[in-house]
């Protein structure tokens, strides 16, 4: 079965709102082994509203549509949807009298333009909103099927794993099985020439690369009868991808850089504290994500200006003087003096122009240098980013993270 989502929504055309709908229903689908090629969006307008149906319908079996079912004027999704299948709407009595009593318990009154959220085809499947006033329903006819579903994700979700899944289950053919490898260290370029030859030959499995801030994410995914024999099918086909791109793979998942070095460090019981100028906590902020890194984790310094490196790190003024606050020198100081004074295993310190002024021909913005301070030993490391101040430094925060990382290894 082929699916289309349709999102309908002028706040969405605008770029008020950001369609997360789709991204959750295109995810459920592929679980359930029913292949989604098109998502579109489209407003609040009736002719529009009716092209994007005709459109979807014909390119796909089914279409699940989200927005629009509210009480106004604007609200059309379900009007149109009659409308495109020829299909006369009249008062769901069992659906009224959920309404009504909704307004009952919250003890307001029910508007009258609340009434045309009631109102459905005979031979419609209403499905309950348990968590708003706009139910669902899905009209079948001649080969086709329309789900229409609630904007609101808190009501939309819901309504969908409730009575949307059990439906969808009969179309099922097979199921789809995916295993997300995330990698760092190397680009998107880089990591797809070294897997050129499964990329271009992919057949089942499937291998798709992404790329993500300061990572790319290799998707692959596997079509089968059973979960157990997509699994199967990926072994093969992970082993060799890890074969190639070896320690830059460095989780799977839903998992994070941050995550995977901060469990190193609590299982290996290595004490850790930060000193940071161009990053400005931000690796400290991502290293205490972790639940339980407190146990490894002393302290994070913001040393900013010279004088708080002196003071706080021990970085000496002639050494400031004659290499400048961003330069190996000062980054290899930084590390080694928030390891002593914090009195941890481990220091970890940047300091770099992050922009957008500041730059010179000799030090321009997005040198960065980072440093790093293991049990004693000092190592210091350039990096050239680019990008805006923010963009910068989470490069930064990345790029010594994973540094860390493969030190520990």
């Amino acid at each position: 079965m082929r699916a289309e989502i349709l999102a309908v929504g002028t706040e969405i055309l605008l770029g008020d709102i950001v369609n997360t709908n789709a991204q959750y229903i295109a995810k459920r689908l592929a679980d359930l082994g029913i292949s989604v090629y098109h998502q579109s969006v489209v407003g609040d307008n009736p002719e529009r509203l009716l092209e994007a149906y005709t459109l979807a319908f014909s390119r796909a079996d089914l279409v699940i549509a989200t927005g629009g079912l509210g009480p106004t004027k604007d609200d059309l999704t379900k009007e149109v949807a009659f409308e495109f299948f020829g299909k006369e709407s009249v008062v769901s009595e069992a659906s009224l009298k959920i309404l009504k009593s909704h307004f009952k318990d919250i003890n307001r009154p029910m508007t009258e333009n609340n009434l045309k959220q009631a109102y459905f085809p005979e031979d419609a499947i209403i499905l309950p909103n348990n968590n708003g006033t706009a139910p669902g329903c899905i009209i079948e006819e001649d080969g086709k099927t329309v789900v229409l579903l609630p904007g609101p994700p808190r009501e939309m979700k819901p309504m969908f794993e409730e009575a949307v899944v059990s439906y969808l289950q009969k179309f099922q053919q097979g199921v789809l099985v995916s295993k997300v490898l995330r990698v760092v260290g190397v680009g998107e370029s880089s990591a797809a020439e070294l897997l050129e030859d499964i990329l271009d030959n992919q057949t089942n499995p499937t291998v798709a690369p992404y790329a993500k801030d300061g990572e790319v994410t290799f998707r692959i995914t596997a079509k089968a009868d059973t979960h157990e024999e997509g699994e199967k099918l990926i072994e093969p086909m992970e082993a060799e991808i890890r074969s190639r791109l070896g320690s830059n793979i460095y989780g799977e998942g839903e998992t994070t850089l941050e995550g995977v070095l901060s469990e190193m460090l609590v299982n290996k019981k290595l004490t850790i504290a930060t000193a940071e100028s161009c990053t400005g906590g931000m690796v400290a902020s991502v290293l205490i994500n972790y639940p339980g890194i407190s146990s490894v984790f002393m302290e994070g310094a913001v040393t900013y200006s010279n004088e708080a490196k002196i003071s706080r790190l021990g970085v000496k003024a002639e050494t400031l003087d004659k290499y400048g606050a961003v330069s190996s020198e000062v980054a290899g100081a930084m590390a080694q003096g928030i390891a002593k004074t914090a009195g941890t295993n481990i220091g970890l310190s940047t300091t770099g122009i992050a922009g957008p002024e500041g730059g010179s021909e000799e030090k321009p913005v997005g040198l960065v240098y980072v440093g790093l301070c293991i049990n004693g030993e000092v190592k210091t490391k350039m990096l050239r980013l680019s990008g805006d101040r923010q963009r910068i430094r989470q490069r930064a925060t990345m790029q010594l993270l994973d540094w860390l990382r493969r030190e520990l290894l």
